[in-house]
């Protein structure tokens, strides 16, 4: 295509499956450039198993593996948890917030190794396109992207099957699915295929992380998260890396069966999805967060950092990670969090995740004031003038409706 631009280096996002593997030996064909495979470990196991070797045989040129589980769950997780993320009421972004982490790594990798084109293998009907590719623009302004999705005619499993065949790309021996999957520290989802069907329930099969309701232990297990200005810092006592919190807690609500989700949401790009999340520690912190904030935060406080709640989702949804008005955001609510600092006690049983309990060294909850027992510091009768006054343009609303009326 001869409108394509001239690229000598390009640095592509890898994860070793068929996609990639195809796009790296696509890119090297029809751009006829360098093409440097990039992987992050995001908590994701064993999938970067032997990943380097499966990049450099189909003919990288480089191949980096960025360890970056801590930056993650600290720079990108923990801020969407002081603002209590979730889109559309239920879901906790966790493939969403990662895609800016694995853009900024990427650009860093291009500008260190002097790449002049950036291309992942998100597809063209997907968020994921959006959310690498406003990333990569903000980061290094003028760096070309190539969407292989967006341009080639392999527009099917087996188109990509057949051209790897024909390549000699070596594809990845993996036990057939009826869908996709992404995992990463804050969760696993699952789209595509059978769960197109949103009346179909999904197979017991598919979960990962976390064991059915159903067969969760008949016993409940209590977990104490503490918290420092929203940050969690310690389960049960024992202070923990973020990436250790977050994993050690996607064990205890795995085996509870806390953390899954079965939605239909709103793609940015239009369209609606399926998608079938496990988040178990990402769930407990979720709402023992909002157990600390309970005891700690002012009201009005509260009230309005929970008006920018939505916004700030979608934000994150989006792919707007790197924007101003994502930072001025993050300013937000960063204020909102000094003095959030306590512990709250979850109680995790058959798929559930409760609050059993919560303390803080600084708690605005105060019994004196709140007790319906016998007391000396709160009058009742203060109560009666307070009322008239906010009746008053109630009072005066009815009474001119009744003018009205006559």
């Amino acid at each position: 295509m001869g409108n394509r631009p001239k690229v000598k280096k390009v640095v592509l996002a890898y994860s070793g499956g068929l996609d990639t593997s195809v796009i790296l030996t696509w890119l090297k064909e029809e751009y006829q450039c360098e093409v440097i495979a990039f992987a992050a470990d995001l908590g994701q196991g064993d999938e970067l198993e032997g990943i380097r070797e499966k990049a450099l045989k189909t003919g990288a040129s480089e191949v980096f593996i960025e360890d970056v589980r801590e930056e993650f769950v600290r720079d990108f997780i923990f801020p969407a948890l002081k603002a209590n993320a979730i889109y559309e009421g239920y879901y906790l972004l966790g493939t969403s917030i990662a895609r800016p982490l694995i853009a900024k790594i990427q650009i860093d990798i291009a500008k260190r190794t002097g790449a002049d084109a950036v291309s992942h293998g998100a597809t063209g009907k997907g968020n994921d396109q959006v959310r690498f590719e406003l990333a990569y623009h903000a980061l290094m302004p003028g760096v070309t992207v190539i969407a292989p999705w967006r341009e080639w005619d392999l527009d099917s499993r087996t188109a990509l099957m057949e051209y790897a065949r024909k390549h000699d790309i070596p594809i990845p021996v993996t036990k057939e699915k009826p869908y996709s999957s992404d995992r990463n520290l804050m969760h696993i989802s699952y789209e595509g295929g059978v769960l197109e069907d949103p009346w179909m329930e999904p197979d017991e099969s598919m979960f990962t992380l976390s064991v059915a309701p159903e067969q969760a232990p008949d016993k409940p297990e209590y977990v104490d998260v503490e918290f420092e200005d929203g940050v969690p810092y310690a389960i049960d006592g024992e202070s923990l890396t973020p990436a250790s919190l977050l994993a050690q807690l996607n064990e205890i609500g795995g085996r509870h069966g806390v953390g899954r989700m079965d939605i239909v949401e709103n793609r940015y790009i239009g369209m609606k999805s399926r998608g079938v999340y496990e988040t178990p520690g990402g769930t407990i912190l979720y709402h023992a967060h909002r157990a600390v904030e309970s005891l700690t935060m002012d009201r009005e406080v509260m009230h309005l950092r929970d008006s920018l709640v939505p916004r700030f989702s979608e934000l994150i949804y989006n792919g707007y990670w790197f924007s101003p008005e994502m930072e001025w955001l993050k300013k937000c609510i960063n204020e909102t969090q000094h003095g959030i600092t306590g512990t709250a006690r979850m109680k995790l049983y058959k798929g559930s995740c409760t609050v059993a309990g919560r303390k803080a060294p600084h708690s605005l909850y105060m019994p004196d004031f709140a007790t319906f027992e016998e007391e000396t510091v709160f009058d009742q009768a203060d109560s009666t003038g307070f009322i008239k006054v906010n009746a008053l343009r109630l009072r005066i609303q009815a009474l001119a409706g009744r003018k009205k009326d006559k």
